[in-house]
C-alpha cells in the first residue's frame, strides 16, 4: 500500500456510465519513477477476467470490452517490485502508474507506513519482495544488499549490521518506530526481528533520524510493517525455503483483511530451524537454529482518530561454535593455528549443545492519530516490550543446561508529537519522547554477571524544519536527550561488594542539509551533523565471559560521551536514461571514539581460556565513499555494480582503527524476460591492510572472491500467483576467512549452498 500510494495515480474517469453493456475500458501507461521515462514491457494482470496485457514500447496498455467490476490488480516489471491492488471499475479509467525500476538506487524519499518524508540524505530501502526471497537470513544480511551497509558477525548464524563503519550501539534498530531494546550491547546479539514481519526495511540517515530514539551516530535501520490496504477479501502468503548448507527450512504465512466494519488485520506467523551448517571441508559443530515468531497489526478510525495496535514475538535458540571454547591456553593457541576447529564431529545434527542462546522478545504497540484539515497531525504512542535472554556455557558438573548468563529486561516508551504544513510550504515536526529500561540478573546462574542489574531513565525533544525553495530543498532540526543511568555491580577484587554508580547524561544532536537539482540528470547533496553519544552500560560496567564472542571483556566506569561530527556529500548522475552513476562521500571526526582493544595476553579461568578486551576511548577519524552503477545497456538485461571504501584512524595513537570493514566490490548482472530472471552475482572482499601486527591475534584474512547464480519465476494459477526461486551460493566453494567474524580465530565461513524457495500470494 505504501508503494502503490507512490507509483499509482488515478488520472481521469470519463466517460459515462455503460451499466452491464461491457463496453468500458481501461487504459494506462507505465513511467520510470526515477526518470519520469516511459516504461516498456511492463504487465498488468485482472484476475475479474483472468488476463493480463504487456505494455508496448512507449509503456501504454489497454483493455476493452469491461463490464463494470471490482478486481485485484497485480503489475509486474523486472527489477521492480510485484504489486497488487484492489480497483473498483464503474466507468472508462485511465491510469499513470509510475515504478520504482531502480531498487539499487539511494533515493531521498524515506516512506514510513502511510506517509513519505522527504531528505537530503540519500538513503535505501529493501521492499517486500527481497525479504521474501532471502527470508532464511538475519535482517543484518538483508541489510548487506545496500550499498555502504556490512555486516560484524559471531559465526554463521549472528549478524549486526555495520553503517559507514560504525556498528554495535551507534547503530540504532527500530521495530515498528519503536527502538528495538533487547540486549543490543552485546556484538553477538543479532536483533530479535522477525524479517517476515517487515513491509520494507530503510536505512535513515542526517535530520530524519533526529525524530528517532536511540543512539544514531551511525544511522538508523528502520524496520516497519506495510499499512493494511482498505479492501473487503481475505489475502495472504505462504512462503517457504530450504536450504542445502544445515539442511534449513523456513515457513511463512501471511493473512491481511480489512472487514466492512471498519477493522482491518494482519496475522503473520513463521518458524525456522536450520542444523550444523558446513564450510568447504568440515562441519560447524553446533552451529544450528531454531526461531518460532508471529506479530499481530490491527488499525481501525474511531472517530477523528486513526487508531492502531502492533504485537509481535520473537523466539530463538542458536548453537555457538563448540570449537570457539577451549579448555586451557596451550589449547587456545593451538586453535589459532588449526585448519579445523576442535571439537568438529563429521556428522550432521539438529542438536543444539552449549554453549548457546536463547531469546525471547516481545513488543505491544499503540498508536492514535489525529489529522486536522491545515495538514497538521497529532500523534500519541506507547510501546512495551519485554526481552528474556539466557546464554549457556561448557560448565562442569553436569551445569551446561544452567544458564551461565540471564537477562530480564522491561522498558517503557512514551511519545507525543505534532506535525503540521506552514504557509510558505515549509513543513515542520516536533515532538517529547520518555523512555525507561528495566534490566534483572536472574540469580540462577550461580556466577558473577557480565552485566549488572540497571535502571535507565531517557527524556528527550526533538524538532526540525524542512523547506522547498525552486531548484533546492533545505532542512535543518535538533534534538536533546537527558539519561539518568543508576547500576548496581559488583567489585573486581575480593572480598567481593555491591557497588553502585549514579551517572548522568546530557547529550544533544544537530544536522542540517541542502539538495540541489541542477537538471533532471545531476543532483547534488550536501549533509552536515554534530551528535553526541553516552557510553551503554557494557561499556561502562561489563566484567567477565562474554561467551558469544569467546572473549573476556573488561568495562571502563571513567568512560564520557562520544561527540561526532560528520560531512556527507553526494552526487547522482544519469546518463540518457540507461546510465545511472552515485557516490557518496564521508567524513567523520569521533571525539572519545569507545572501541574494544584486544589485550597482548589471555585470560585462563575455571571456564577456559580466553582472549581479553578493554574498553578505551580514542579520537577517531572515518573517511569513506560508496559507489554504485546501473546500467541497462538493452531492454532485459542490466548491470549493477557498487563498491564502498573505508579508512579508520586512531588519530591519538597514530594507529589503524580495529573492526573497519574491508573495501569491496559487488557486480549482479540480470537477464529478465516477462516475469522471470536468472542474475549471476560476483562479490571481491578485500584484505584489511590498515592494520597494525599487535593490534589482533591473528593478521587479517587474505582476498576473497564470491560468485552466486540465481533464478526467480512467477506464474499465475487462476486468480492466485506461484513464485519460484532457486539460488546457489557460494559456488565455487570457495574457502575463506571473513575480517568480520568475529570467529574467524577458529574456523572458515560457510561452504555452498542450494536454496530453493516457494511463494503462494492469493
Amino acid at each position: 500500500m505504501w508503494k502503490w500510494n507512490k507509483i499509482l495515480i488515478i488520472l481521469a474517469f470519463g466517460g459515462t456510465l455503460k451499466a452491464q453493456d461491457c463496453q468500458i475500458s481501461l487504459k494506462g501507461r507505465f513511467f520510470d519513477e526515477v526518470t519520469g521515462e516511459a516504461l516498456p514491457f511492463a504487465t498488468i494482470y485482472l484476475e475479474s477476467i483472468s488476463q493480463g496485457k504487456s505494455a508496448d514500447i512507449d509503456g501504454y496498455f489497454e483493455f476493452e470490452g469491461l463490464c463494470p467490476t471490482s478486481t485485484h490488480l497485480k503489475i509486474s516489471h523486472v527489477s521492480c517490485e510485484p504489486l497488487s491492488q484492489y480497483l473498483v471499475i464503474k466507468n472508462d479509467t485511465v491510469l499513470n502508474i509510475y515504478l520504482h525500476h531502480h531498487e539499487e538506487l539511494m533515493d531521498e524519499v524515506l516512506v514510513h507506513g502511510d506517509r513519505a518524508d522527504f531528505s537530503t540524505q540519500n538513503s535505501n530501502t529493501i521492499d517486500k519482495d527481497l525479504i521474501a526471497k532471502e527470508s532464511n537470513k538475519s535482517i543484518s544480511d538483508l541489510l548487506q544488499t545496500i550499498s555502504g551497509v556490512s555486516s560484524l558477525k559471531t559465526g554463521s548464524g549472528i549478524s549486526k549490521p555495520i553503517i559507514d563503519g560504525l556498528y554495535g550501539n551507534r547503530i540504532t534498530m527500530l521495530n515498528n518506530g519503536i527502538e528495538q531494546a533487547g540486549q543490543q550491547w552485546g556484538n553477538d546479539h543479532a536483533p530479535e526481528i522477525d524479517p517476515f514481519s517487515a513491509g520494507h526495511i530503510s536505512v535513515i540517515k542526517g535530520v530524519s533520524a533526529l525524530e528517532f530514539s536511540g543512539s544514531s551516530l551511525g544511522g538508523v535501520v528502520l524496520i516497519e510493517p506495510d499499512i493494511i490496504e482498505h479492501e473487503p477479501h481475505l489475502h495472504g502468503n505462504i512462503n517457504y525455503i530450504f536450504q542445502s548448507n544445515g539442511l534449513g527450512h523456513t515457513f511463512n504465512t501471511e493473512l491481511t483483511k480489512f472487514s466492512k466494519k471498519g477493522l482491518g488485520w494482519r496475522l503473520n506467523a513463521s518458524l525456522k530451524g536450520i542444523g550444523d551448517q558446513k564450510t568447504p571441508n568440515y562441519y560447524l559443530t553446533n552451529s544450528g537454529r531454531r526461531e518460532a515468531n508471529g506479530s499481530l497489526q490491527l488499525e481501525k478510525v474511531i472517530g477523528k482518530w486513526n487508531s492502531s495496535l502492533y504485537f509481535s514475538t520473537f523466539n530463538t535458540e542458536i548453537g555457538i561454535l563448540r570449537g570457539a571454547h577451549v579448555g586451557n591456553l596451550t589449547d587456545l593457541e593451538s586453535a589459532f593455528d588449526r585448519e579445523e576447529p576442535f571439537f568438529t564431529s563429521e556428522d550432521f545434527s539438529y542438536k543444539i549443545d552449549a554453549p548457546s542462546q536463547k531469546v525471547n522478545h516481545h513488543l505491544l504497540k499503540l498508536k492514535t492519530a489525529k489529522s486536522y484539515k491545515n495538514s497538521s497531525v497529532l500523534t500519541f504512542q506507547y510501546a512495551g516490550q519485554i526481552d528474556n535472554r539466557k546464554e549457556f556455557d561448557v560448565r562442569r558438573a553436569g551445569r551446561s543446561d544452567q544458564a551461565a548468563l540471564s537477562l530480564f529486561q522491561h522498558s517503557h516508551f512514551l511519545e507525543g508529537n505534532y506535525s503540521t504544513t506552514l504557509s510558505n510550504g515549509a513543513f515542520v515536526k516536533t515532538g517529547i519522547q520518555g523512555d525507561l529500561k528495566d534490566n534483572t540478573n536472574n540469580p540462577e546462574t550461580g556466577i558473577l554477571p557480565l552485566i549488572p542489574d540497571y535502571v535507565a531513565l531517557t527524556g528527550s525533544i526533538f524538532g526540525f524544519y524542512q523547506k522547498e525553495s525552486g531548484k533546492a530543498f533545505y532542512e535543518f532540526g535538533g534534538r536533546t536527550d537527558i539519561r539518568q543511568l543508576n547500576a548496581a555491580t559488583i567489585s573486581r577484587d575480593l572480598p567481593r561488594k555491591i557497588v553502585r554508580y549514579n551517572r548522568t547524561f546530557e547529550n544533544y544532536s544537530v544536522s542540517s542539509g541542502i539538495k540541489y537539482s541542477f537538471s533532471k540528470a545531476f543532483k547534488f547533496n550536501l549533509n552536515a551533523g554534530y551528535t553526541l553519544r553516552a557510553p551503554a552500560v557494557n561499556e561502562l560496567y561489563s566484567f567477565g565471559l562474554h561467551q558469544g564472542v569467546s572473549s573476556i571483556e573488561v568495562g571502563n566506569v571513567d568512560l564520557e560521551s562520544e561527540k561526532s561530527f560528520k560531512v556527507t556529500a553526494a552526487f547522482d548522475l544519469a546518463i540518457q536514461k540507461k546510465l545511472f552513476f552515485q557516490v557518496l562521500t564521508y567524513y567523520q571526526n569521533i571525539e572519545d571514539f569507545i572501541y574494544l582493544q584486544a589485550q597482548t595476553e589471555n585470560t585462563l579461568t575455571i571456564r577456559g581460556a580466553f582472549p581479553i578486551f578493554n574498553y578505551e576511548q580514542t579520537n577517531a577519524q572515518l573517511i569513506g565513499a560508496d559507489f554504485l552503477l546501473s546500467f541497462e545497456p538493452i531492454s532485459h538485461v542490466r548491470l549493477v555494480s557498487k563498491a564502498a571504501i573505508l579508512k579508520g584512524t586512531d588519530l591519538t595513537n597514530d594507529k589503524p582503527l580495529v573492526y573497519m570493514p574491508s573495501n569491496n566490490w559487488s557486480n549482479t548482472l540480470k537477464f529478465s524476460i516477462k516475469e522471470s530472471t536468472l542474475s549471476l552475482e560476483h562479490q571481491v572482499v578485500f584484505e584489511q591492510k590498515n592494520l597494525e601486527a599487535d593490534q589482533d591475534f591473528l593478521p587479517p584474512p587474505a582476498t576473497y572472491q564470491l560468485f552466486n547464480i540465481g533464478f526467480n519465476t512467477s506464474l499465475h494459477v487462476k486468480k492466485n500467483t506461484l513464485g519460484l526461486g532457486l539460488k546457489v551460493e557460494n559456488v565455487l566453494n570457495e574457502v575463506y576467512r571473513d575480517y568480520l567474524n568475529r570467529q574467524r580465530y577458529f574456523a572458515d565461513e560457510l561452504g555452498r549452498s542450494i536454496n530453493l524457495r516457494v511463494n503462494y500470494k492469493f
